[in-house]
């Protein structure tokens, strides 16, 4: 396989979460990466705490100049692109008779249509590296969670979206897969307003009988999973389960 080293990688939702747990990782293993998101103070604090090798970019995907400034600066980074990983999300929940059509909007907005817009930016600088794009998926596409179906949608929706940019892509040499991982900790709930930190913990850890594994996951083996399908050259349109066995539907009896 392909290495890391000298990677220019771009990962959107980068400051918090899975997102800054892979970009230590790349970080770590001789990647040049781009960060974004819209906190500022994360994206700040992200980039002084891994120094050079990271460029952190404060903006929002949903909007169509911060999307183009995020690419600019990806490729000024790392003087092109080798990957795209579509890691920014946003949590929504409710019953079904109770959405607000606007929240469901926003939510798909952020999860599906500004990945597929961003993919597109990068495009032209992939086919020069014939590069990669991740999309992160959801166990929720495995077990169903009864009020998450905002979410579940637009999860569901980004691993069809990989199979048809794999077909459409492949001829240009890019490959595009996605990740399903399983509970790891983040802050999406907590910034969605659902739970404060240690209630977002303590549901975590609750969940971890139902991985046959008997554990919940941590950020370095979701970024091991990433570093594979960046390297892997005869991968795409595939999507990889990364939930210590969750999705498998486990059961006491």
């Amino acid at each position: 396989m392909k290495s890391l080293m000298g990677m220019s990688i771009l990962i959107t939702g980068g400051g918090s979460g899975l997102g800054l747990g892979a970009a230590q990782h790349f970080i770590n293993a001789g990647s040049r990466v781009t960060i974004c998101g819209r906190r500022a103070e994360k994206i700040d604090s992200a980039q002084k705490k891994m120094g050079s090798a990271c460029c952190g970019v404060v903006g929002d995907i949903t909007v169509d100049g911060d999307r183009q400034r995020i690419i600019a600066a990806a490729v000024a980074h790392g003087g092109g692109l080798h990957a795209l990983i579509n890691n920014a999300g946003n949590m929504y929940r409710g019953s079904i008779t109770e959405l607000d059509q606007d929240r469901l909007l926003d939510v798909f907005n952020t999860n599906v249509v500004s990945g597929m817009l961003l993919t597109g930016l990068a495009v032209p600088h992939l086919i020069k590296t014939e590069g990669a794009v991740i999309f992160l998926g959801s166990i929720h596409t495995r077990r169903a969670f009864p009020g998450a179906s905002p979410y579940a949608a637009t999860k569901a929706a980004v691993q069809a979206l990989t199979r048809v940019l794999a077909a459409e892509l492949g001829e240009k040499k890019i490959r595009v897969n996605c990740i399903l991982p399983g509970a790891v900790y983040t802050e999406l709930n907590q910034r969605a307003g659902i739970f404060d930190d240690d209630t977002a913990m303590t549901r975590l850890q609750s969940m971890a009988s139902l991985h046959a594994l008997g554990r919940i996951g941590t950020e370095e083996e979701i970024a091991e999973a990433m570093t594979y399908l960046i390297c892997a050259e005869w991968t795409t349109g595939a999507t990889l389960d990364v939930d210590g066995g969750l999705g498998l539907g486990l059961t006491d009896s």
